[in-house]
C-alpha cells in the first residue's frame, strides 16, 4: 500500500508567552471595563486557570493588577502611572504645536519643534517665517547630528555627566560649515550650561548664515523631550536677539505650565 505524504506541514504549536498572556489579561479587563474573577478571565482568554491564576498573581505582585474587596481583579495603580506619562508626551506635542504657532506670529521668523532620535536631532514640526525671503535646507523629518544645533545640544542636557560624555563622543561629527563644535567634554559642559539656562544658540554651526535660538520643554521628570527653536537669518540676530531669546524662553515655559509641569 502506497502511503503518500503531504506536501503541506503541519502547523505547529505555538505556545503563549508570560507577556503575551499578561496583555491578553489587561487587554480583557480593559475590553470589558468591570473587574472579574480569575475563572472569568481564564474563559474568556481560552487559556488553562492554574495558567491565569499564576499570572493574575505575578501582576498583582507587581501593581499592574489588584484584587477588589470580592476578590475579583482589576486593573492596579502601576497602570496608571504608564499612563499618565504617555498622555503627558502626546499632550506636550499639542500644546508645542500650538506654542509653535503662536511664537511663530509673534517673532515673524522660522519656528521649528525638534526631538531627539538617538545621536541626532530630528525637525518634528515646523511654521515658516514671515518676516522676508529666508530658506534653510532643513524640514520636518530632517536629522542632524545632536552636536549641530541649539536644540540638539539641550535634548541631552538633562541627562547625567557620564551619559552626556558617551552620547557626544558617539554621535559628535564636523559639519558642512565645518564650525560646529566636535569635542566631547565640551560639548557636555554647554549642553548642561544651556539646559540649566533655559536657553541654547547657535550660529553658523548647521548651515551658512542661519541662527537656532532654542529652548527646551521639559516632562514630569524633567527632561528634555522636545525643543521650541526659533531658526532666522544671521543678519537678524542683533536686532532681534533679545525678543526672540524672551519670547522662545517663554513659549517652553508656557507648554510646560498647560502640562502642568512645575520645576525650581
Amino acid at each position: 500500500m502506497e502511503i503518500r505524504m503531504s506536501d503541506t506541514p503541519e502547523p505547529r504549536r505555538t505556545r503563549t508567552s508570560g507577556i503575551d498572556r499578561a496583555l491578553q489579561i489587561l487587554d480583557i479587563l480593559t475590553e470589558r471595563h468591570a473587574p472579574m474573577t480569575g475563572y472569568e478571565l481564564a474563559k474568556a482568554s481560552g487559556a488553562p486557570p492554574s495558567t491565569v491564576y499564576k499570572v493574575v498573581d505575578e501582576l498583582i505582585e507587581r501593581a499592574m493588577l489588584s484584587r477588589t474587596s470580592d476578590e475579583r481583579v482589576w486593573l492596579g495603580p502601576r497602570l496608571m502611572r504608564y499612563g499618565l506619562t504617555y498622555r503627558a508626551r502626546m499632550n506636550a506635542f499639542g500644546e508645542a504645536e500650538r506654542a509653535m504657532f503662536a511664537l511663530n506670529e509673534r517673532v515673524r521668523e522660522m519656528v521649528q519643534i525638534c526631538a531627539r532620535d538617538e545621536g541626532m536631532m530630528q525637525v518634528v514640526a515646523m511654521a515658516e517665517g514671515s518676516a522676508g525671503p529666508f530658506r534653510v535646507t532643513s524640514d520636518v523629518g530632517t536629522r542632524v547630528p545632536l552636536n549641530w544645533t541649539a536644540s540638539g545640544r539641550l535634548l541631552v542636557g538633562h541627562l547625567p555627566d557620564a551619559k552626556r560624555l558617551e552620547v557626544f563622543r558617539a554621535c559628535a561629527r564636523p559639519s558642512s560649515t565645518g564650525l560646529a563644535e566636535t569635542d566631547p567634554v565640551r560639548l557636555s559642559d554647554i549642553s548642561r550650561k544651556d539646559f540649566l539656562d533655559g536657553l541654547s544658540v547657535q550660529i553658523d554651526t548647521s548651515e551658512d548664515q542661519v541662527a537656532c535660538i532654542a529652548a527646551p520643554i521639559r516632562d514630569f521628570d524633567g527632561e528634555c523631550r522636545l525643543t521650541l527653536s526659533v531658526v532666522m537669518p544671521k543678519h537678524r540676530v542683533e536686532e532681534k536677539f533679545e525678543m526672540v531669546a524672551r519670547e522662545v524662553r517663554t513659549a517652553a515655559r508656557d507648554v510646560e505650565k498647560a502640562l502642568g509641569l512645575r520645576h525650581g
